[in-house]
């Protein structure tokens, strides 16, 4: 299970309601939360994405449903990898940017520019990096959708790629794909992408320098996947607090988003005196506690938030940590504050 974020889905709920059709349920069957949809702060599983994508196109009869979305999304789903890319001083420099750090986006995909020698053209490549992917064909249009709109974002609406590449044949008529994409559009290829002019990368942006170096320092801090097995403890915590609404949390998930073996993570936990599974019930216990007294979240909105699958496993939770049920702890917070 590699994980995404919760904007990945923007404008999903919306879409679909437009289309006729319930998207609740649907989301439902994919196990995702109807309230992670949209949120930058949550990891929702990549491939719970592309099902719910595949189920919605097909259940509204709409093949291009990835790309009516990707209008529906921008740099923006990208949170502070975004800002990067719009204070970069040019084009190149902001896919630069969004091409090293998109695993903060999501460890699942991969992106990158390229200029060939000897070759008149650059291209765009998008990617999954994950073992086994299932059938994605409206996560890939969705990608390149929101791809062109972000280049047209940085290079200006007159930008137009020469060809786009798909490795799935036509869910529409292909006439469909060339207004899309504006060029032609080669079915059945290697790949996922689209070529362009290389001078395209040299126009230059609206650059902010010191904002540029503060978000870039911050990417820095919280990227992931670098394999470098430098992960500290906090790293750990923050990982786990982000991916405990996924409902799939382990120590194997969370190594592989570190790009560490499970078992080194493992090491690194026992070195600092404590296992996964305490930090995990910590992490939960801190954030019952914080939600409890300061919020009025339902408590089966906070069963699921915390990774459980019942609210009975809250309230046998809260009776360990605090010797209480949940909405005593509640009540006592609020008469105590």
């Amino acid at each position: 299970m590699t994980l995404i974020r919760g904007t990945s889905l923007q404008g999903f709920i919306e879409l679909v309601r437009e289309l006729g059709t319930d998207p609740l349920p649907l989301l439902a069957a994919a196990h995702l939360s109807p309230d992670a949809i949209g949120d930058h702060d949550t990891f929702i599983g990549y491939r719970n994405v592309v099902v719910v994508l595949e189920t919605a196109a097909s259940v509204t009869r709409v093949g291009d449903l990835g790309r009516r979305l990707a209008d529906r999304q921008g740099l923006e789903i990208l949170g502070p990898v975004g800002v990067a890319a719009r204070t970069a001083a040019t084009v190149g420099d902001a896919l630069q940017a969004v091409e090293q750090f998109m695993a903060v986006y999501s460890p699942a995909i991969a992106v990158s520019v390229r200029v060939p020698e000897r070759e008149r053209l650059a291209s765009f490549s998008w990617r999954l990096v994950v073992d086994r992917p299932p059938p994605h064909r409206q996560a890939a249009e969705l990608a390149l959708g929101v791809a062109l709109r972000v280049f047209r974002l940085l290079a200006g609406d007159d930008f137009r790629p020469t060809t786009l590449q798909l490795q799935h044949q036509p869910l529409t008529d292909a006439a469909s794909y060339r207004r899309w994409a504006g060029c032609r559009v080669d079915f059945g290829v290697d790949d996922y992408g689209f070529r362009f002019r290389p001078s395209v990368l040299a126009r230059r942006l609206d650059a902010d320098s010191a904002v540029h170096a503060v978000v870039r320092d911050y990417l820095d801090t919280i990227a992931t996947g670098t394999g470098s097995g430098s992960g500290t403890t906090d790293d750990v915590v923050r990982l786990v607090r982000r991916m405990l609404p996924t409902g799939g949390l382990s120590l194997e998930l969370v190594a592989e988003q570190l790009a560490q073996h499970p078992r080194t993570l493992q090491r690194h936990l026992a070195a600092q005196g404590i296992t996964f599974a305490e930090l995990v019930d910590g992490v939960r216990r801190d954030e019952a506690e914080r939600c409890l007294r300061d919020t009025d979240l339902p408590l089966g909105q906070l069963s699921g938030m915390l990774g459980f699958s019942e609210q009975s496993v809250l309230s046998r939770a809260c009776r360990r940590w605090f010797g209480a049920a949940p909405r005593e702890v509640r009540r006592s917070s609020r008469s105590t504050g």
